[in-house]
């Protein structure tokens, strides 16, 4: 499995649990904020991917193992991602305004970033420093990862955090599906439709461990998508249901797995992150759970500052383009300035990460929230003529 995939992904006014019912809450508090979060996370772990070798034996001083379970964002992205699609159809009966309009808003809102950000990494990767082991981007580059098609064809990478748009992509065309499931039946039927065959191709794997490569992740983290469209439900949930101890259900699943983890050690969790995705994913969808329903109250107010609330704002810019400007950093400008090791490490932290968000902040400006506040051309280009 190559470094780069082990990476995460790819987008409120009433108080969560106050007064009032779940249907006249627009928005789910928190959200923004975990979204920020885990991007700034991605952030982290590839200032410590790319300064330390060794990879998951990592040269790095133990007391940055913390950083290193990169691929754990990229499951929460993908909970995160089914629980936030689907609180609108939760609250219309777990409907959409149709596939079609679906997939169309997904592709304005989340393809023109995407492509502004390919088409600066391609430049970067190309004359200033390669984002992939293959070499240099090459023109099937510029075709499987424009058509956004990389979890089904390989090809030099412009940027190593694209894989997982590729995966998120064809999850959207998966979530219909899911919902008319979860319309038809209940969450249980919804998510072992997706499951058991994922965890029945595991276990007849070789060891009951399948090894990944560069492609086809999508089908293994299908799941983990459906666990977080699974908990959207609780947002339409009778109050006895809101009520339940959620934070706690969160922590009581997720502790036996980052147990296990802490005594197996990093190099046999990323070797079994097949079934590590699986075993945190309910976790994650308990922990989002928790937080739409307003608990605990101390972690949905950090969640709720303004700074976190900005960052969530504009997560997505920040997950597409800080990778290359942290590799850049990395390997062009720090070997001028410090040695390698903690000083490249720091030097780091200190140039490229507030040089990722300050950069993000502004390609969201630009390239972001246009396609947020208009929802076609024609609005978009009155807007501009009426300025």
């Amino acid at each position: 499995m190559a470094l780069t995939r082990t990476v995460g992904s790819a987008p409120g006014s009433a108080a969560p649990g106050g007064e009032g019912g779940a249907h006249d809450r627009p928005h789910v508090q928190g959200l923004d904020g975990l979204r920020g979060l885990a991007a700034l996370y991605v952030v982290l772990f590839h200032c410590w991917l790319y300064t330390f070798p060794g990879y998951p034996d990592s040269a790095a001083p133990g007391w940055l193992d913390v950083l290193m379970f990169g691929r754990l964002a990229v499951v929460f992205f993908l909970v995160l991602s089914g629980f936030s699609l689907a609180i609108s159809p939760a609250r219309h009966g777990w409907r959409t305004d149709g596939v079609v309009r679906f997939l169309r808003r997904r592709a304005w809102r989340i393809l023109p970033p995407y492509w502004a950000a390919l088409a600066m990494s391609l430049v970067i990767s190309s004359f200033v420093v390669p984002a992939s082991h293959f070499g240099p981007p090459t023109g099937a580059s510029l075709l499987v990862y424009g058509l956004v098609a990389q979890d089904m064809v390989t090809a030099p990478t412009p940027n190593g955090a694209f894989w997982s748009i590729g995966v998120e992509a064809e999850l959207y065309l998966l979530f219909p599906l899911l919902l008319l499931i979860r319309r038809k039946s209940n969450a249980a039927v919804m998510v072992a439709c997706v499951a058991l065959p994922v965890i029945v191709g595991g276990l007849t794997a070789t060891g009951a461990n399948p090894v990944e490569g560069d492609n086809w992740l999508a089908p293994h983290l299908a799941p983990v998508f459906a666990a977080g469209l699974a908990g959207a439900g609780v947002v339409v949930a009778s109050d006895r249901v809101r009520r339940l101890p959620w934070p706690w259900f969160a922590v009581l699943a997720a502790v036996p797995v980052l147990a296990l983890g802490a005594v197996q050690g990093s190099v046999w969790t990323v070797n079994h992150y097949f079934w590590v995705d699986l075993a945190i994913a309910p976790a994650m969808a308990m922990l989002l759970a928790a937080v739409a329903t307003g608990r605990p109250a101390v972690l949905v107010r950090l969640l709720t500052t303004r700074p976190l609330r900005s960052l969530g704002g504009f997560s997505y810019s920040l997950y597409l383009i800080h990778l290359p400007v942290v590799m850049a950093v990395i390997r062009r400008v720090a070997p001028h300035f410090v040695s390698p090791g903690l000083p490249t490490f720091w030097f780091t932290l200190v140039v490229a990460l507030p040089a990722s968000v300050l950069g993000a902040w502004l390609f969201s400006r630009i390239f972001e929230l246009p396609f947020q506040r208009n929802r076609s051309w024609k609005s978009m280009i009155a807007l501009w003529r009426s300025r």
